[in-house]
């Protein structure tokens, strides 16, 4: 298949923390800082860590089973790390700090992102500036984030061999092991940034392999997945396993392709597993069953690529993610037809929007969506809703927009994604049928939701949103948008933002 995402190619600079900032760029930390407020980031003197940070199962709408029990299971899910966007760039304060100042203001980094309204739409979660090595306990934090989600571990993006991202990774490997030896980093050379030989990447491979966390399966072989594998032919990882072989190392290749039919038979000799960097559209996964089918008919593991939508200003494209309907479909595929791995693309790519981590817009809301389907996923068994809980998404601003006072150039849908559509969606878990009261803008609308998981889309209108679950007559779970949704806007931001009554 040929209808896959491709991610773009570009090399990841260290921020140069530069402080100038425009008056345009002052107004936009105005604004940035309201919504920090509104996220729950304390004020001064108080404790900075936003609410959202402090989780617990309570949280989710299941009981999520012990640790012992996940990592039991022979599925293995892992999320991909992308190191440029740690969970601070500086160590400041998140009014101000590098993400604020250059990354999610059209004027940042001297108006480089100017054209495109700025370089992301969503950060991480802020965290409050810490003193001793504040880079190795963020990159702690999110390991513990993700292992109390239920995952078994990152797939890290090594970008270059030398620099900043790199020493991210060394970093990355380090904090896993603090945090939990079972908590595995599978190495992922991205071969489209990566312009090495087969020896000097092996070399590099070989150090990273001394650390505890780099994933081995049970036989010792070290799991190498590149990114794009197809970049360079098989006789060109064929030495990349041999020079491992010379640091007495041996490899189970696990090749992500964007082209997965085309490369499978030729790869097949060399692979322990294959994977796909899929696609973020949920009108365009037909093609999974028949992928999973081809990878095992070779005798190999399949790694499903499960997503969350894709945004990407700075290219100028963006999926019609269908609300959750991108991640319950991907999630749903992986389970009914087969898949042994899965790995969620991305964690916090926030260039592409792909995030699943905690962020500022959209809170743990689809990393607890995500751990609902990962224990079935595991365990074979849908969990038991315990908590009634109700998830809203929505975009800001509608699709329509025709233009954004601060951005010249706008997104278009990728060829061949789902309609572009303007609805909310409200997606309940819950014990026993109730009735849901939504308002959407000024509009009000009234239905009655079975037990169990059920997502009911309404037309999106100017404004907050708000729903309200009751049963007997009493209020069993409630939640309000945040950010209302606009049909001006200076800057084009087409994310679906999402909430939880839950957190």
């Amino acid at each position: 298949m040929t209808d896959h995402a491709v991610r773009p190619t570009r090399r990841h600079r260290r921020p140069s923390g530069r402080r100038r900032r425009t008056a345009l760029g002052a107004l936009f930390g105005l604004l940035l800082v309201g919504l920090f407020v509104g996220t729950g980031l304390a004020r001064d003197g108080e404790d900075a860590t936003p609410r959202a940070e402090r989780t617990s199962s309570a949280a989710l709408p299941f009981d999520l089973p012990t640790a012992d029990v996940l990592r039991d299971s022979p599925h293995l899910v892992f999320a991909h790390y992308f190191p440029p966007y740690p969970l601070s760039l500086d160590n400041q304060p998140a009014e101000h700090d590098y993400y604020a100042r250059n990354y999610l203001t059209p004027q940042g980094e001297q108006g480089k992102h100017a054209a495109y309204g700025g370089l992301l739409r969503d950060r991480p979660l802020p965290v409050r500036p810490s003193s001793g090595d504040w880079q190795l306990a963020n990159l702690e934090r999110e390991v513990r984030t993700a292992r109390d989600a239920g995952l078994d571990g990152f797939t890290v993006d090594i970008l270059s061999l030398t620099g900043t991202n790199r020493q991210r990774v060394d970093m990355l490997l380090r904090a896993a092991q603090h945090v939990d030896p079972g908590f595995r980093i599978v190495l992922m050379p991205d071969m489209t940034s990566l312009r090495t030989d087969p020896r000097t990447l092996a070399d590099q491979l070989a150090r990273l392999a001394a650390s505890p966390s780099a994933y081995r399966l049970a036989d010792g072989r070290l799991v190498v997945s590149p990114f794009k594998a197809e970049a360079q032919d098989p006789d060109w990882w064929g030495q990349v396993i041999a020079r491992l072989r010379d640091h007495g190392i041996g490899t189970a290749l696990v090749p992500v392709f964007l082209d997965f039919r085309a490369n499978a038979e030729r790869f097949a000799p060399i692979s322990h597993a294959f994977s796909s960097w899929g696609n973020r559209s949920y009108t365009r996964q037909d093609n999974v069953p028949g992928d999973i089918q081809l990878a095992h008919s070779l005798g190999k593991k399949w790694m499903q690529a499960v997503s969350v939508q894709d945004a990407r200003p700075n290219q100028g494209i963006y999926d019609e993610a269908g609300n959750t309907a991108t991640l319950r479909s991907t999630w749903n595929h992986a389970i009914s037809d087969g898949a042994d791995w899965v790995q969620l693309t991305t964690w916090n790519d926030y260039s592409e929007g792909s995030q699943f981590a905690p962020s500022l817009h959209n809170g743990h809301t689809y990393l607890d969506i995500s751990s609902y389907y990962l224990t079935r996923f595991k365990t074979g068994a849908w969990p038991q809703i315990v908590r009634d809980t109700v998830y809203v998404t929505s975009r800001v601003q509608f699709t329509d927009a025709g233009s954004a006072s601060l951005q010249p150039r706008l997104m278009r849908p990728r060829p061949g994604t789902a309609p572009p559509r303007d609805q909310v969606e409200l997606l309940t878990f819950l014990t026993a049928p109730a009735t849901v009261s939504a308002r959407v803008g000024t509009v009000p609308h009234t239905y009655r939701a079975p037990a169990g998981a059920y997502a009911q889309h309404l037309p999106l209108s100017p404004g907050r949103t708000e729903a309200v679950v009751r049963r007997a007559g009493d209020t069993v779970a409630a939640v309000t948008t945040r950010i209302p949704a606009r049909r001006t806007v200076i800057v084009q931001d087409l994310q679906y933002y999402a909430v939880s009554s839950g957190r």
